[in-house]
């Protein structure tokens, strides 16, 4: 391990820099000593990393990557590798990373590409969540929200306070606009109006009973009858829920899995899918 930092280390008033003994920090990086690098953390050269930053664990960060302070990266995310390009060739592209960001699990972020202007800028105040992937030559503004799983593809432009969904594939050279809200699950191929609120249909419903499912678990043909009536009066009969629930708990042979049905949407807050 060799740790480097752009600091004098006899500094008195300056503090050490606590990096664990599995991790890696190249002599050409320049870590503040405030900074915790937690296990099995690989810092390569040409990366600077503001005050107060903590790797978890398992981080990786290339450079040229400038952070500001107080980020915190946790385990397994890739930060500043190569973009995902094929006209890369090697160039030494930038991103940089404005301060007070948490960056989660698995979270790719990419440097830029020269055509693209050769840079990838995340500001500050951001959550990232879980498996997010920013793609090279994205520009992501101050108090942004991506979700889960969020993909945004190469050129992205994500304005200030905008959330993107869980799950939600972004098309190279969208732009996604202030204050804007979008739901998981939707895909965007084009930009997003700054205020608004965008999502794809909700088109989801219930297919009836899964039968084979049940029959595996050993459930007799008997528990299957009553069961496949309870989803008839629920799903293709013309009564609403209210109504269908009382004709299925006016049946005295309804049996305990019907009860159980009827309990779950009794209790359900959001409603169930039908």
């Amino acid at each position: 391990m060799a740790a480097a930092t752009s600091f004098s280390p006899g500094e008195a008033d300056v503090p050490k820099m606590k990096v664990h003994p599995t991790a890696i920090v190249d002599p050409g990086a320049k870590v503040h000593p405030s900074c915790k690098i937690g296990p099995y953390c690989v810092i390569g050269p040409d990366v600077e990393l503001g005050e107060n930053c903590h790797l978890v664990s398992h981080v990786a960060i290339e450079g040229p990557t400038r952070i500001g302070a107080d980020n915190g990266f946790f385990p397994f995310c890739s930060i500043g590798l190569a973009p995902q390009d094929l006209t890369y060739a090697g160039e030494p592209t930038r991103l940089e990373i404005g301060d007070h960001n948490e960056i989660r699990e698995f979270v790719t972020i990419n440097r830029g590409t020269v055509k693209g202007g050769g840079l990838t800028r995340v500001g500050s105040h951001i959550l990232v969540m879980a498996y997010v992937h920013i793609a090279h030559d994205c520009i992501i503004g101050d108090h942004a929200l991506l979700a889960n799983a969020a993909t945004l593809g190469g050129h992205v432009t994500v304005e200030e306070w905008a959330q993107v969904g869980a799950l939600c594939p972004v098309h190279h050279f969208v732009r996604i606009g202030a204050h804007s809200f979008i739901g998981g699950g939707t895909t965007i191929t084009q930009d997003v109006l700054p205020f608004s609120k965008t999502s794809a249909a909700r088109g989801t419903r219930a297919y009836g009973l899964n039968a084979v499912g049940l029959e595996r678990r050993g459930f007799s043909k008997e528990r299957l009858r009553k069961i496949h009536h309870a989803y008839k009066v629920l799903l293709a009969s013309k009564l609403n829920t209210s109504q269908a629930l009382e004709k299925l708990k006016s049946e005295s042979d309804r049996g305990a899995d019907v009860d159980l049905i009827i309990k779950f949407i009794e209790q359900s807050e959001r409603g169930v899918i039908k």
